[in-house]
């Protein structure tokens, strides 16, 4: 079944191919027919009816403001003429990631920086540099389901490890060492997850690193959502060497042991500016095995030299945007999440579950049906668009996730149907 939720209402209109003598690779061998939900939006937007989207992912259009004043002429760089390529990323670009950290008290050596186009592309780089085809690499569930593609991509198996809520979501430490296999290669963590909003606890940060250094794993680090906390206090970056938290076990200091980490994020969250393609990879941990990651990176990106001279050069200005997009964001999502709470207030049957940071929010609703039948039945009924819980492989049905950037009067008015739906229905 397809389940990625920002594209998949993009892949509608195929078929599955006719294949001639096994012409097309294993490795893209999904079913590309459209699922059930999909069907259902398009046949809904066909017919020229009204859809409150509770799913916005994309930042510029939910009637955010972006300063063109600053950003196009950005784009009109007279160096960008010349061409001078740099593997890593030309040094202007790499400086204005550093000081992105910098600004958040952390340090990164722009040296130990790799830019790519995005993030997808990060993932790709760095399942390279570190998995024979049939390797594994462990990743959250829930969580943001385009990981399976990306992996399948490289030849990867994506093996997942358990979240578990209790007045939070927590990392499923005991159960993640249970699925580490010989073949396992790295450990993926989104800080904060997408869709639950949480972010790693300091004392699971520092046992991540233990157990992956104990074991010779590679950690990799997704901080696209990092910025977004909903109580307005900075979480530290994985860049920033981890410490042993004061209520930890292990006691305080310094972790005697620190795992090779890939730390990815890129402008596509942080300023809104998901066409601008820039991201990165930071590389942390030992001295020796940093080295020798950058070298083989230093390779592979030299391979592909993806990224262009305009928007490196523009970086500087770029990055300046993002304090403007992000106070108005989050003003946004703390409207939302408001309005979310004062509905949810009124009856018992929806619950929101806990959320640190992050565009999205979880609901716990009843389970009378399938999630994707509720979800289809929710758009049929009332012209509202959620997403259901499987599409981020929940463990069970009762789950609905819900944008909180989409536009206000627009939230508003599809959450009050999506509660009266989820009432109506028992």
């Amino acid at each position: 079944m397809w389940k990625k939720p920002v594209r998949i209402f993009q892949i509608t209109n195929y078929q599955l191919p006719i294949t001639n003598g096994g012409v097309f690779s294993r490795r893209t061998n999904w079913s590309l027919a459209p699922n059930r939900f999909s069907i259902a939006l398009q046949k809904h937007r066909a017919a020229g009816r009204e859809l409150l989207d509770l799913t916005a992912s994309n930042p510029t259009t939910i009637g955010l403001r972006y300063d063109a004043g600053a950003i196009l002429p950005s784009l009109s760089n007279p160096q960008a003429l010349a061409y001078c390529p740099d593997a890593k990323g030309l040094r202007v670009a790499r400086d204005a990631v550093a000081a992105y950290y910098r600004q958040r008290g952390a340090s990164v050596d722009p040296e130990r920086l790799v830019l790519t186009p995005s993030t997808s592309e990060a993932y790709s780089f760095v399942f390279r540099l570190l998995c024979d085809p049939g390797d594994e690499v462990l990743g959250p569930a829930p969580s943001y389901p385009l990981f399976e593609f990306l992996a399948d991509i490289q030849d990867v198996r994506l093996r997942s490890y358990p979240l578990f809520y209790d007045h939070g979501w927590h990392v499923d430490l005991h159960a993640l060492t249970t699925v580490i296999g010989e073949q396992t290669r790295a450990v993926m963590i989104v800080h904060p997850n997408n869709p639950t909003g949480s972010y790693a606890k300091p004392s699971d940060a520092a046992q991540l690193h233990v157990v992956c250094a104990e074991r010779g794993l590679a950690l990799v680090v997704d901080e696209v959502f990092l910025d977004f906390a909903h109580d307005g206090r900075a979480r530290p970056s994985f860049v920033h060497p981890i410490t042993r938290s004061p209520d930890h076990p292990i006691g305080h200091g310094e972790l005697p042991r620190r795992a090779l980490t890939f730390t990815l994020s890129g402008l596509s969250k942080i300023a809104g500016l998901p066409q601008m393609k820039f991201a990165w990879i930071a590389v942390g941990g030992p001295d020796e095995p940093v080295r020798e990651a950058l070298a083989r990176l230093e390779v592979i990106a030299d391979t592909y030299l993806s990224m262009n001279a305009p928007i490196q050069l523009a970086a500087p200005s770029l990055f300046a945007q993002r304090h403007e997009f992000q106070s108005q964001l989050m003003e946004r999502i703390r409207a939302n999440l408001a309005e979310l709470d004062r509905q949810l207030a009124a009856q018992t049957l929806c619950q929101r579950l806990e959320i640190e940071g992050g565009w999205y929010v979880v609901l716990r609703v009843p389970v009378t049906r399938p999630d994707e039948d509720l979800a289809i039945a929710l758009l049929e009924q009332k012209s509202v668009l959620v997403h259901p819980g499987h599409f981020y492989d929940f463990p069970a049905d009762g789950y609905l996730v819900v944008s909180l950037i989409a536009p206000e009067r627009e939230f508003k008015e599809g959450l009050k149907r999506l509660v009266e739906f989820v009432i109506g229905n028992l």
